[in-house]
């Protein structure tokens, strides 16, 4: 059973903490964390791009000039896609990227990205985060004790303190056990869990 030390937010490390094996201790499946992060990535698209066919640009009924005879060469429309104003050759139209993960895929890669953190030593568990004021420097004072500057913090329940105080600062960010993905666990350096966080964590995927 993996153990990683318990911090205040001084940065002094007051005990370890245990973790389950069944989550943290999980053999990284790569292949399970490509599909679901190309699958996540593919879900943020708005797929809304549009653009006009020859077919549906207005106007270009007539043709510019006679067939043969001009020294030019022959164009039957000012809407073919060689002209300016033209429509555009096969031109991108709304569609759904949206793709579909099992879920038993999906727990295994959330696992693997967890598993992941404690094999790279990128794991710190605080005690509690109870700031004294919704400052950013109060945030940057607790991440620079345990020299942390990359990291994603994960909140039990929605902390408006911590939150405010992290908002300002680049390349950290705060999220919920509840809406935890794993495109985001890989993204930053350090994942920063708090005791009741990492119990939450460990009832949802058990």
């Amino acid at each position: 059973m993996p153990s990683v030390a318990l911090y205040n937010i001084a940065g002094q490390e007051i005990g370890t903490v245990k973790l389950s094996d069944e989550i943290f201790a999980q053999e990284v499946n790569q292949a399970a964390l490509h599909t679901v992060v190309r699958a996540y990535l593919a879900n943020q698209r708005q797929g809304t791009q549009s653009a006009l066919t020859r077919a549906e640009v207005s106007g270009g009924g007539i043709k510019p000039w006679r067939q043969k005879g001009t020294g030019r060469a022959r164009q039957g429309s000012t809407r073919s896609p060689q002209w300016r104003h033209g429509g555009v050759v096969f031109a991108p139209k709304p569609r759904d990227y949206r793709v579909s993960v099992n879920k038993k895929v999906k727990r295994l890669a959330m696992k693997s990205a967890l598993s992941s953190k404690v094999n790279d030593g990128s794991l710190v568990v605080f005690d509690a985060l109870e700031l004294a004021a919704p400052k950013t420097k109060e945030m940057i004072k607790v991440l620079d004790a345990v020299k942390v500057s990359k990291a994603l913090v994960v909140l039990p329940e929605k902390d408006e303190t911590v939150e405010r105080a992290t908002g300002n600062i680049p390349n950290v960010k705060t999220t919920l056990v509840g809406t935890l993905n794993v495109y985001e666990i890989l993204k930053y350096d350090t994942l920063i869990l708090t005791k009741d966080s990492l119990a939450k964590i460990e009832e949802v995927y058990a």
